[in-house]
């Protein structure tokens, strides 16, 4: 295992990679897993691999154009005649179409931070025509502070004495990423949990 990562870690320190190609695969990496392409970015850049502010800019635009699209996915949907119509007569979806259009602003900020909500949350919002500037603004500003708080941290441990002279300073991505993942996962968790007590 520590050979697979010092071998990773020399292919990305030796091999004269453009900041381009590494900015467009931090861009892509967001669209699978946006907490995984924050950490890398951070990684990349505390090891001096990628300029701080390129990395930062790359999660920051990979994020944003991956919600926007999922928005604009929802709202082609709509020309779908059954689709439109299984959406606005299904219960379940029309009070998630109420709490949308009572709050957009704070149920997306919300929903931005619980993983399994943010693809169908996104998407309705296109489907439920919530207005695009709303829309724009809560995940945006959802985005940056999450952004904010994930990007730096990881950075600083990895600039730490310990992980630039540790062997297994690549171990680094893995482990906040799955830090962030289990963070994520009970904060949903508690959310249901309230929203049951709730009813």
């Amino acid at each position: 295992m520590n050979d697979i990562i010092s071998s990773i870690q020399d292919e990305l320190l030796v091999q004269n990679y453009s900041q381009l190609s590494l900015f467009i695969g931090i861009i892509l990496l967001s669209y699978v897993l946006e907490d995984l392409a924050i950490v890398t970015a951070a990684s990349l850049s505390a090891q001096g691999v990628l300029p701080t502010s390129v990395g930062l800019i790359a999660a920051f635009i990979g994020i944003a154009s991956g919600d926007l699209g999922l928005y604009f996915l929802g709202k082609a949907s709509t020309r779908i005649r059954p689709f439109r119509y299984k959406t606005l007569t299904n219960p379940h979806l029309r009070y998630i179409r109420k709490k949308l259009k009572d709050n957009p602003m704070l149920n997306l900020f919300i929903i931005r931070f619980i993983p399994g909500l943010r693809t169908i949350g996104f998407t309705l919002s296109g489907i439920f025509h919530i207005s695009l500037k709303r829309f724009f603004v809560a995940v945006m500003a959802a985005t940056g502070i999450w952004t904010a708080i994930v990007f730096p941290s990881v950075y600083f441990l990895g600039t730490t004495t310990w992980a630039k002279t540790s062997e297994n300073q690549w171990l680094l991505i893995p482990i906040m990423t799955f830090i962030l993942f289990s963070v994520n996962r009970f904060a949903k968790k508690r959310l249901q949990r309230n929203s049951y007590h709730g009813k």
